[in-house]
């Protein structure tokens, strides 16, 4: 690890945050795979699967960026950034068509007959993956270790989700390889979103608290505004609280391991 962070520290921010935000990817790829061999999932893996990202996704939004937030911006920067982060989110609902697998279609009703399924599914997907890229680049920003720690965590619960991507989409277009490929592609888009901070922190490094917070905030929206919802089922419940305790104390422990 410690070979690693050296190396990557000798690279420029934008190689530095590109190979980093390539974890995500990576293994978001690894979870899209076993649809190849016809893997069929199942609710329950579904529901603790999301359940697992929202952990996740909670505990870094305070431990990797809030916090270190509030050590380099007042409080008012940090509250303003969580709240634009919000208003992201919910624009992005607003004017991209995507579909929920219980909340149903969102985005404009004149385009809901007019996108295929197996692309409104991806578009929901990529939609949930623009802020967790964008943490992953602001915190790999901040810091090369704990842009790692980051990237890992948002790594590994992207491989259930490589897979729940994977999934509907080779049932509805029947096409496995169809069903990888827009996983893949859903990946490669938290890759992508990785380096928005860069190029705004490369014109004023002043905005580095702010996108920090915009990312935690954008990705507590997600979780309690898209995630629960999706999980939080009629007798499902058990299933995405485990996921979620297991995802939370993932992230704390890899915050407290690599610390």
């Amino acid at each position: 690890m410690t070979v690693l962070i050296e190396w990557l520290s000798g690279l420029g921010i934008l190689q530095r945050v590109f190979i980093i935000g390539l974890i995500p990817f990576a293994l978001t790829a690894v979870g899209s795979v076993p649809i190849l061999s016809g893997f069929a999932l199942s609710r329950r893996f579904s529901a603790g699967g999301l359940g697992f990202s929202a952990g996740v996704m909670l505990v870094a939004s305070f431990t990797s960026l809030l916090i270190p937030a509030l050590e380099s911006a007042s409080v008012l920067i940090v509250i303003a950034g969580f709240i634009a982060g919000v208003a992201l989110i919910k624009v992005l609902d607003v004017i991209v068509p995507h579909l929920h697998i219980v909340k149903g279609y969102e985005g404009p009703s004149v385009l809901k007959k007019k996108v295929a399924k197996a692309w409104l599914i991806a578009l929901a997907m990529i939609v949930h993956n623009i802020p967790e890229g964008m943490a992953v680049g602001a915190v790999a920003t901040y810091g090369v270790r704990d842009g790692l720690v980051l990237a890992l965590a948002i790594g590994i619960q992207d491989i259930p989700e490589g897979l729940a991507v994977a999934v509907p989409i080779a049932v509805a277009e029947g096409s496995r390889g169809k069903g990888f490929a827009i996983g893949v592609l859903s990946g490669l888009s938290e890759a992508l979103a990785a380096l928005i901070p860069v190029v705004i922190i490369q014109l004023t490094h002043t905005a580095l608290p702010l996108l920090m917070s915009l990312a935690a905030g954008a990705m507590v929206y997600v979780v309690i505004h898209e995630i629960i919802p999706d999980v939080m089922k009629e007798g499902e419940g058990e299933v995405p609280t485990a996921g979620f305790l297991l995802g939370f104390v993932l992230m704390l422990a890899l915050d407290m391991l690599f610390a």
